[in-house]
């Protein structure tokens, strides 16, 4: 485990590939499962963790099952299939409302490129709502039962991301790095994209260009403020997979 004098460790993983970015569709609150590929990537991630010989004390999951099989993958790679383990909707990837299961190329022929980046990259702009009849089915899901109707989205932007996601890291993940735990956070491209945002100060035009790859470890040492101790860094575990899987990966461009 690791331990700092002064704070803890963060590691944050992006699920490996789900089915619905191997077809290359907004997937946002949709469920699909890990491709073949995503399944291996998860693999491939408890495989650096173990050599580099990072444990973590404890993981976080969003209420999707790509992120919950993703870490029970990484768990069971490293033999740590005990730890506690957390779930909550605060980490779930951004709804992409009307957009979701949509496929992206489809969308991208028939709005011009300036909208359809905003949709996308941008940190303020949301897509076009859900439906009330599509966000009925999807609430009327038993895990999201207890959700106040403030906390059951039509459509988010980056912005709102961020806005649920900061509770989660002051109440829950905070403490636990400040009492020198190292929880992992198995999560999505635009929830990551928002934690990474906060933890290191990023502006708006700073969090569009940023990329998480599926899963590829970053590891944060933290200071008891919550601040990176810069001299540690947020870095990628594998930064040349984490590199090749930007470049390349459908995955990693299309959150």
């Amino acid at each position: 485990m690791i331990r700092t004098g002064d704070g803890g460790a963060l590691l944050l993983l992006r699920h490996g590939q789900s089915a619905s970015n191997a077809a290359d569709v907004f997937t946002g609150w949709s469920d699909p499962p890990l491709s073949e590929v995503g399944a291996a990537q998860a693999g491939g991630a408890a495989a650096a963790l173990r050599v580099l010989g990072v444990r973590p004390s404890c993981v976080h999951t969003s209420l999707l099952r790509r992120s919950i099989a993703t870490a029970e993958i990484v768990l069971d790679g490293l033999g740590l299939g005990w730890i506690p383990v957390h779930r909550s909707w605060r980490l779930n990837e951004r709804h992409y409302g009307a957009l979701t299961g949509q496929d992206k190329r489809a969308v991208a022929a028939r709005v011009d490129e300036p909208t359809f980046r905003a949709w996308r990259r941008s940190f303020a702009v949301a897509p076009p709502a859900m439906s009330e009849r599509a966000a009925a089915a999807m609430y009327a899901d038993d895990r999201y039962s207890r959700l106040p109707p403030g906390a059951r989205p039509r459509s988010e932007s980056l912005a709102d991301t961020w806005t649920r996601m900061v509770p989660y890291w002051v109440d829950v993940l905070l403490p636990q790095v400040r009492s020198g735990q190292t929880p992992l956070v198995v999560g999505h491209g635009n929830s990551l994209r928002a934690f990474v945002m906060h933890l290191e100060g990023l502006s708006p035009d700073e969090v569009e260009r940023l990329d998480i790859p599926t899963a590829v470890p970053m590891r944060y040492r933290l200071g008891r403020d919550g601040r990176p101790i810069v001299a540690a860094g947020g870095r990628y575990l594998d930064p040349v997979g984490a590199g090749e899987r930007i470049r390349v990966g459908p995955a990693a461009r299309r959150p």
